[in-house]
């Protein structure tokens, strides 16, 4: 069987947990199936992988729009595959008109949902309601969708009522336990700013609305004086959120010290070290399908505080990997907290628990690898996978 997969990430170029997924999900499928790897960007010196770039005639264009251009650019290459499977709405629309020429089925992964995003148009202007439209379109059409989490298949069902329930599956993100493992390096460590004899609570992730980063540093001024901050967080959506978060981290350094902030991006083995130094590590995301970097601390040994929210809950179990900060959400689709202050309180309070407590927190970064290793493998994940995709060949679909 031959599958062909449509992404915009794929190594070098990777920004997000969608990136993460697709290398590792191609990983793992490759020891069983033809995959032919169709990404955006430049060209990759891969057996099996071609790249496509935006036409120049649509250079000076609206950016979803260019888009659109580099998937008519991948749609012809799909000829002679089994199955087509797109990831993010950057690739729906060339995996949707793949699988209406060439006859074939489109299977849809959903990372996040354009309508559980609408401060994207702050990010895309019009091209929003572009993106809206083509996610929307290639769900409703694709052969099957799969689901990172239980919480992000209610979330399309809500989001898409005319989609047949039957066809949504859940199939979780995975984590590499070798790859994401506990890393000793004190050196790093001081090098980077960080005490580790002292508390901390880490923060890793794009500066965007859904990561909840402002809430955080909000919280972050309730905590006791001794915990560092220790902020892993850069790729900002726009100016605007750019400029509220170095203003809260500016007015939390002015009040305490130990306040790190890491704008660049950091190997995979630094990271690890950042990770496993941590006395915790914070998820105050107010969207998250799954959270693979949930996923990443675990794997490294950290203890997880994560918002009960999205996906959040099936990873980080509460009172044994970690603690779940209660949230009461506006159901316009932006997540915002019903009471901002109140779920900025919880989120202080719960992190101070975390990092008064040392020793409880080693037990449940101790439980959090295990469950990442037992219940989180690409190989479990890629079985399923590619069982969906004979599936959905067999049915002709």
């Amino acid at each position: 069987m031959r599958v062909d997969i449509i992404t915009k990430e794929y190594p070098p170029e990777i920004y997000g947990g969608a990136g993460v997924h697709v290398t590792e999900l191609v990983k793992a499928l490759r020891t069983s199936l033809d995959v032919q790897v169709r990404a955006f960007g430049a060209d990759r010196d891969e057996d099996g992988t071609t790249s496509y770039d935006v036409p120049a005639e649509l250079a000076a264009s609206n950016a979803a729009v260019q888009t659109l251009g580099t998937d008519l650019e991948i749609v012809t290459d799909v000829a002679g595959a089994d199955v087509v499977h797109s990831h993010t709405w950057y690739a729906n629309f060339a995996g949707h008109l793949a699988s209406l020429l060439h006859g074939i089925p489109h299977i849809v992964t959903a990372h996040s949902l354009e309508p559980l995003r609408p401060w994207k148009a702050e990010q895309l202007g019009g091209g929003y309601a572009v993106s809206s439209w083509i996610e929307k379109t290639a769900y409703e059409g694709a052969a099957a969708v799969v689901a990172v989490s239980d919480g992000m298949r209610n979330d399309i069902l809500r989001s898409y009522p005319s989609l047949d329930p039957g066809k949504v599956r859940v199939v979780y993100n995975g984590i590499d336990t070798q790859a994401w493992r506990p890393v000793h390096d004190p050196a790093l460590l001081a090098e980077l700013g960080i005490d580790p004899e002292r508390p901390s609570v880490v923060f890793v992730g794009r500066i965007t609305r859904q990561k909840g980063l402002p809430y955080f540093l909000r919280a972050a001024e309730k905590l006791p004086a001794d915990v560092q901050l220790i902020l892993c967080a850069g790729a900002p959506d726009t100016p605007q959120i750019m400029e509220e978060v170095e203003g809260l981290v500016r007015d939390l350094q002015a009040k305490r010290d130990g306040v790190v902030w890491i704008d660049t991006f950091l190997p995979r083995d630094q990271l690890c070290a950042v990770l496993t130094a941590a006395t915790t590590f914070v998820c105050p995301s107010i969207y998250e399908p799954l959270g693979i970097v949930n996923l990443e601390a675990m794997a490294c040994g950290a203890a997880v505080v994560g918002t009960a929210t999205g996906g959040i809950p099936e990873v980080v179990v509460d009172g044994v990997t970690g603690r779940l900060v209660p949230i009461e959400q506006v159901q316009d689709g932006t997540g915002t907290p019903i009471d901002p202050e109140k779920y900025v309180d919880d989120l202080a309070r719960v992190l101070t628990e975390v990092v008064s407590d040392p020793a409880q927190a080693a037990q449940y970064g101790e439980a959090g690898r295990r469950r990442a290793a037992e219940d989180f493998s690409w190989e479990r994940i890629a079985e399923e996978t590619a069982a969906l995709y004979a599936e959905v060949a067999a049915s002709g679909r």
